[in-house]
C-alpha cells in the first residue's frame, strides 16, 4: 500500500493541523507537511498498514525535532512570542476538509498555553485530545510505551487550562469586539472598563523586526495607555477589518497600504482577559 495523490489531498489538512498546533508557525507547518509527503512518496514496496498513522508519525516526529531547536530560538526571541495568526476569509465557509482546524486547540490563547508544555507533552496532548488517537497509536507514533503516554497526557492536562466552548462562541465574541472597537474609537473609558478585565495582559509580538513592547503589558490602566498610544501614532491611511483568525474574530490592521498587525483576544466570562498583537512581518499572512 503506497501513498497516492489522493492521500495527499485527504491527509494534508490533518498534517498541517498537527504541525501548526505543535509549532505555532504556518510556514514551518507547511514546510514539514511537504517534507512528510516527499518522504512518503519515496517509499517503494514497503507496506503501510495505516496510512493516517504512518503520515502522522513522520509529521509528529519531525515537529518534535524542530521544537527542540526552537527552544533555543525562543530564548533569543525579542519580546513576547505569539503564534503566527492563521487567517480565513469567512468563519463558516471553509472547505470541509479543513474542519479539523476548527476544533478546540486552534485559538491563539490555547496555542500560547501549549508553550508551557515540553515537546513530548505537546505531541501526546494534541494526538490524544484533538486528533483522537488511542494511547497505543500514540505510543507507536512517538515510540514510547503506552503507559508512559498516559502519564505524559495526565501531566500535560495539569499544566494547561481548557479553553471552554463559551470562550469560543464566535458570534458572541464578535459582538464584544465590535463593542470594544466602538468604545475605543469614542474613547469611552466606562465602556472599556466594562469590557476588559482589571487583570488583562497584552502580548505585543514584534520579534525585534518592528517596534513593540518587549515585555507583556499588565493591568487595565497600562493596557489602555498602550493601545491609545498606538492609535495616536497611526497614519492617516490607517484602517482595519474584523476577520476570522484562528477560528475567532480578530481585528486586522492596515497601514501604508499593507497588513500591519493582527489583534486577537481571549474572552472569559464576558471580559477580555488577554490581548495578542502580532506585528512581526515574518508571521503575518502575505
Amino acid at each position: 500500500m503506497q501513498i497516492s495523490n489522493e492521500d495527499y489531498q485527504q491527509y494534508k489538512p490533518l498534517l498541517f493541523s498537527i504541525g501548526y498546533r505543535m509549532l505555532g508557525s504556518v510556514v514551518d507547518a507547511e514546510d514539514i507537511v511537504q517534507e512528510t509527503f516527499l518522504k512518503a512518496f519515496q517509499l517503494t514496496e514497503q507496506d503501510i498498514d495505516n496510512k493516517k498513522a504512518y503520515l502522522c508519525k513522520i509529521m509528529t516526529n519531525r515537529c518534535l525535532d524542530l521544537l527542540k531547536l526552537a527552544r533555543h530560538r525562543r530564548e533569543q526571541y525579542v519580546g513576547p512570542w505569539n503564534p503566527a495568526p492563521l487567517m480565513h476569509e469567512k468563519a463558516h465557509e471553509m472547505d470541509p476538509s479543513e474542519v479539523v482546524l476548527q476544533k478546540e486547540g486552534l485559538s491563539i490563547a490555547y496555542l500560547r498555553m501549549m508553550e508551557h508544555l515540553t515537546p513530548d507533552e505537546r505531541a501526546v496532548l494534541l494526538l490524544r485530545e484533538v486528533i483522537g488517537f488511542s494511547y497505543l497509536e500514540i505510543a507507536n507514533i512517538i515510540e514510547k510505551k503506552e503507559e508512559n503516554c498516559r502519564k505524559v497526557f495526565s501531566r500535560a492536562k495539569q499544566k494547561i487550562s481548557r479553553v471552554d466552548d463559551e470562550s469560543l462562541d464566535y458570534e458572541k465574541n464578535k459582538s464584544m469586539i465590535h463593542r470594544f472597537i466602538q468604545a475605543f474609537q469614542m474613547q469611552n473609558t466606562d465602556a472599556l472598563l466594562d469590557l476588559i478585565s482589571e487583570k488583562v495582559t497584552l502580548y505585543s509580538d514584534g520579534g525585534g523586526k518592528v517596534k513593540a513592547a518587549v515585555r507583556p503589558v499588565v493591568s487595565l490602566s497600562h493596557v489602555l495607555a498602550f493601545l491609545f498610544g498606538i492609535l495616536k501614532k497611526a497614519p492617516d491611511d490607517y484602517y482595519f477589518e474584523v476577520k476570522t483568525v484562528n477560528g475567532q474574530p480578530a481585528i486586522v490592521n492596515y497601514m501604508n497600504g499593507t497588513l500591519q498587525s493582527i489583534i486577537s483576544f481571549y474572552i472569559i466570562d464576558d471580559k477580555i482577559n488577554e490581548i495578542y498583537i502580532t506585528m512581526n512581518p515574518h508571521k503575518l499572512p502575505i
